[in-house]
């Protein structure tokens, strides 16, 4: 199972024993400002069967609210609380270990600067930061890369919301959140610690929310070296979906298998339809 598209039988026996999903967005519930086929049928059918998820995306651009507002946008109803972003998880995690006070620098869309010094925790800084935060930016300019690199080089931690190379829009791939990451590693020598899928810390924020153990619940997304690499290290059942970056070409080729493959979300409502 996973190298090729899942039949009815074993797609059912992977299912039967899951009690609740993590749901990539991007490629997965829309394309750009496009919704895919049957999100809203599919999101239906959980609720229908009281199967908690979370929508938890590496994109850091929005917060929940406008996420709400956006899938709204296509049709499809969802609350805020379902959805946990890169730039959320991120100040989850920053906060432990850096205290309050500590300045931070932003390389991002105002999402994540509200993320980051929304509740006054982090002060805002520039070169003399302790800290720099790091999520794609439609506004990048070489100003804002020579800021965190000089804050990098005088010391600051690194940390990136998400390092997805690419984003799938109506346009094709564009350049994503590690584009950035890859510049100021470049120029400044520093690795970052990444949040966001395939590092487990976005999996296991939402497992909490959910109330689950990771063998009671599934991850499904769109790309292999994110979603499913990161469901796989934190022990969930992995659905890849064909719908977003990668294809099943990819996936013949890649070392990294998905537990379940189905082309869209139609097999998906199916299933949980077959059994009310």
């Amino acid at each position: 199972m996973g190298r090729t598209v899942t039949e009815p039988r074993k797609l059912a026996e992977a299912l039967a024993s899951i009690r609740g999903w993590v749901i990539d967005m991007d490629g997965v519930l829309y394309r750009g400002q496009t919704a895919l086929p049957h999100v809203q049928q599919f999101l239906t059918t959980l609720d229908t069967h009281d199967l908690p998820y979370i929508l938890a995306t590496n994109n850091s651009m929005q917060t929940p609210r406008q996420y709400v507002e956006k899938l709204a946008r296509m049709g499809v109803s969802v609350r805020p609380e379902r959805i946990l972003t890169s730039a959320l998880a991120t100040a989850v995690w920053l906060k432990p270990r850096f205290p309050r006070g500590t300045p931070a620098y932003v390389v991002g869309m105002p999402a994540l600067e509200e993320a980051i010094y929304g509740d006054g925790y982090f002060v805002p800084a520039t070169a003399e930061a302790r800290v720099v935060v790091s999520g794609l930016d439609l506004t990048l300019t070489y100003d804002k890369l020579k800021i965190a690199d000089l804050a990098l080089r005088g010391g600051a931690a690194y940390v990136a919301t998400n390092a997805d190379r690419t984003l799938p829009t109506e346009e094709g791939l564009l350049p994503g959140s590690g584009s950035i990451v890859a510049a100021l590693t470049a120029a400044s020598d520093v690795e970052p610690t990444v949040i966001g899928k395939p590092s487990t810390g976005m999996l296991e924020a939402s497992l909490t929310e959910l109330g689950l153990p990771a063998s009671a619940a599934a991850m499904l997304g769109d790309r292999l070296d994110t979603d499913i690499l990161g469901g796989n290290r934190a022990g969930m059942l992995t659905v890849m979906v064909l719908t977003g970056v990668n294809t099943l070409a990819d996936l013949v080729a890649s070392e990294i298998v998905p537990d379940v493959v189905v082309p869209d979300l139609a097999p998906l409502v199916t299933f949980y339809e077959g059994i009310r």
